[in-house]
């Protein structure tokens, strides 16, 4: 049995949840296509005869296989026959999640009555998002220089007192004891022109030669001009520039941009430089995101390399469905600032936290597990893992579900927070200094935040 991996929205004002992240008495729709024939008997009795069943029931995107849209009710385990949820469990798979078959097992069972439900035909597209994870390659490209910035004042968990939260809270929800912010003089730009100079200086090579800058960033000098051109100016580059806005799988965006060019002969030496601001555009009233974040800036230059160097997986994709989740509601043309806003906070970013978790655990583990399945390397073939810094469960959440040791993961989170799209580069570039990164070392990183977007790569340096 093969699912297309579509979900259901929920029609309340709560929103679309994410895969697997429904509620009780919420019906959603899935595409399922059984490849035995007849169709397995954990169906529900009657289901062929239903209209559903019937109209379903024959080949579908030229695929030889029986279709079936099932409706399908968040239950109890315990509602769901012990010998359904054993054939469900040894024929489904369930992508993005299709190595855990428990994800299916735990999360779903399927509704016993079809009577009144809308023929498949009847679902209107807009109900219906649909992730699809498509692995590439690009070689032939190396890293010749990393750099990186955070900002010198310390803002410990002790200093977030006034907002009502306990030290010791966060760091054990988050994993974070400090993190760092930009003073009030100091802007986005700044942080990555000084990640930028320190990249061209260990990577020793003429500025005049870099032909490509891309930004990620998602708090800007400004709406407009790029904060990229501000950079590119005060770096003295003489190349296109532009700022790519991604959020946290920011950096991952650009590099895997920044690689074609490489790799295609369109730039010479790429620059990408992931920086934020994030203190600037956090409620700093609000206990659930302020503790979280932190400012800083990483870079890397890409240029030509041997063919058995660059990406030899990488992914990246969205789910606009979640926008809501983590969004910055004022500012933009769909709702212009205004003076009320201000007050109201609306200007800066709101989070709804726990279906992001809750998508961002389940994610981290399954992109990781698809880009190696995507070459002929195994988990114990990659020497070193640096996963987004968003959150220290997250991480150890997929550290155990790969079964890795701590030792091959890089964590920075408990010194700067979530440095949103900077993350990845910066513990690139310390792990470059500290001596764990050497020609050859195979390095998986992934990226997620707030779009719904994310990326993923297998690097080899």
């Amino acid at each position: 049995m093969r699912n297309t991996n579509e979900f259901g929205r929920k029609s309340d004002k709560t929103g679309f949840r994410g895969p697997g992240d429904h509620f009780p008495g919420q019906v959603i729709f899935h595409r399922w296509f059984f490849t035995g024939d007849p169709l397995p008997e954990c169906l529900p009795a009657g289901f062929q005869d239903s209209p559903i069943g019937r109209e379903n029931n024959s080949s579908a995107h030229g695929q030889p296989a029986n279709p079936v849209f099932l409706p399908i009710r968040h239950e109890a385990v315990s509602a769901w026959p012990a010998k359904r949820m054993r054939h469900l469990a040894r024929t489904a798979t369930y992508p993005p999640f299709s190595h855990c078959a428990k994800s299916v097992r735990c999360m779903f069972s399927l509704l016993p009555e079809f009577g009144d439900l809308p023929s498949a035909s009847e679902i209107q597209p807009t109900a219906i998002t649909e992730t699809r994870m498509q692995f590439r390659r690009v070689t032939g490209v190396q890293i010749v220089g990393t750099g990186s910035y955070v900002p010198d004042p310390v803002i410990t968990n002790e200093d977030l007192a006034d907002l009502g939260c306990d030290p010791e809270w966060i760091l054990q929800r988050t994993g974070i004891r400090e993190r760092r912010h930009a003073p009030p003089e100091m802007a986005t730009s700044d942080i990555a022109v000084i990640a930028a100079e320190r990249c061209i200086q260990k990577a020793g090579v003429d500025r005049r030669d870099i032909d490509l800058l891309l930004m990620a960033t998602i708090s800007p000098d400004y709406w407009m001009p790029s904060t990229a051109c501000a950079v590119q100016e005060r770096l003295k580059l003489h190349c296109g520039a532009m700022d790519i806005v991604a959020a946290c799988a920011g950096f991952l965006y650009s590099l895997i941009t920044a690689a074609h060019f490489v790799a295609m002969g369109g730039s010479k030496l790429a620059l990408v430089i992931a920086a934020d601001t994030s203190s600037r555009i956090m409620n700093p009233e609000d206990k659930h995101t302020y503790p979280l974040f932190g400012d800083g800036g990483g870079a890397v230059l890409l240029a030509p390399g041997d063919e058995d160097q660059g990406l030899l997986s990488f992914a990246f994709g969205s789910d606009g469905s979640g926008e809501q989740y983590l969004v910055r509601p004022a500012g933009g043309s769909r709702l212009p600032l205004q003076q009320d806003h201000f007050a109201s906070g609306m200007h800066y970013l709101k989070m709804d936290g726990r279906p992001v978790f809750k998508w961002a655990v389940r994610l981290l583990s399954e992109v990781f597990h698809r880009i190696i399945e995507g070459t002929d390397l195994t988990v114990s073939d990659i020497d070193l893992w640096i996963p987004h810094q968003a959150n220290a469960r997250i991480i150890d959440a997929a550290a155990q579900d790969l079964g890795v040791d701590h030792s091959r993961i890089v964590m920075h989170i408990d010194r700067y927070g979530n440095t949103s799209a900077a993350s990845i580069p910066i513990a690139l570039d310390e792990s470059l200094r500290d001596g764990r990164i050497r020609r050859g070392t195979t390095i998986a990183t992934a990226g997620f935040g707030a779009g719904l977007v994310w990326g993923a790569s297998l690097l080899k340096w």
